[in-house]
């Protein structure tokens, strides 16, 4: 499948500086490799009505939160909310690397977003972002008088290990175990870590992230082979997926990723939960934080507001 010209000059970019592979260096090598990134293929933050650094107690200690308001939301006004979780391979990542994405989501629904600076592995591992990220999304709820927000329309999201943490609050939100929420949205989720999809066969190389890359995160954040098949780890695996809240669901061809994504929303439309699946064809993974020169990442911001501007709505 033929790649768009924006994408294949962040690949030709990419080569020319010869950044090496993540998987073939250190996770703090790689963690600086990525925040490099940031400079360079995001686009300017855009103003918002409010950032406010918090936290919130957890299982592990506390947990870092930055909450953004809207620029046309009022003080005190009680607001929708995404809870977001990073991407970044359960390993790179935090607060600064999708602080663009989340000031965009803010400003475009006019609403509320929360991110999520859980726990990552190789210092912390499977289960620790998984409770982290349980444990600031029952405090944003539970505080949710304090924070101006309105709990009955909670929202929760991510980019591809923040995809696979969203699918999992989903489900722990449909058993119970955490608030009621009325969205997720899980942009090119990881849904089953144990690699055997034929796309882990076809992206092997030249590309953001590449089946090797992420056997490598994979094996950094768990901690044997047995949690490749727990539903937290691996949602695709749950014994349904019956009863989660709606779902906007996005992949994209050249990524490893790519089937067990399509495989989420496909699971989804069968056990009777609503979702919307966009498939981008000539995206590559990543494509969301690349909004400097991949003109397709406004595309998608536009779609993730108008998906929960329609779930607030409702």
């Amino acid at each position: 499948m033929k790649l768009d010209p924006d994408a294949q000059n962040i690949l030709d970019m990419v080569k020319a500086a010869g950044r090496p592979a993540f998987h073939t260096v250190t996770p703090n090598e790689a963690r600086a490799f990525y925040a490099a990134g940031r400079t360079v293929l995001q686009p300017e933050p855009q103003p918002v009505a409010e950032v406010r650094d918090l936290a919130c107690p957890g299982p592990h200690g506390d947990i870092k939160l930055r909450l953004y308001r809207g620029t046309n939301t009022k003080a005190g006004d009680a607001l929708p909310c995404l809870v977001y979780f990073h991407g970044g391979g359960w390993v790179l990542g935090d607060l600064d690397s999708h602080d663009t994405v989340c000031r965009r989501v803010a400003n475009a629904t006019n609403g509320c977003v929360v991110s999520v600076d859980y726990r990552m592995a190789p210092e912390y591992v499977f289960p620790a972002a998984v409770d982290d990220s349980a444990a600031a999304t029952r405090w944003i709820a539970a505080n949710a008088g304090a924070l101006a927000i309105d709990p009955s329309r909670l929202a929760v999201g991510g980019d591809s290990a923040g995809g696979n943490l969203a699918a999992v609050m989903a489900l722990m939100a449909r058993d119970g175990n955490l608030p009621p929420l009325v969205a997720q949205i899980l942009i090119y989720p990881a849904t089953d870590l144990a690699g055997s999809s034929d796309a882990y066969r076809r992206i092997t190389d030249g590309y953001p992230l590449t089946a090797p890359t992420m056997v490598w995160f994979r094996d950094l954040y768990l901690k044997q082979q047995a949690d490749w098949y727990d539903w937290r780890a691996s949602p695709l695996r749950a014994a349904t997926l019956s009863g989660t809240a709606p779902a906007f669901v996005v992949t994209c061809s050249h990524d490893p990723l790519v089937d067990e994504g399509i495989a989420y929303a496909k699971r989804l439309e069968q056990e009777d939960v609503r979702v919307q699946h966009v498939h981008f064809s000539d995206q590559i993974h990543g494509f969301l934080t690349m909004g400097k020169f991949i003109r397709a990442s406004d595309t998608l911001h536009d779609m993730i507001s108008a998906a929960l501007n329609a779930a607030w709505r409702r």
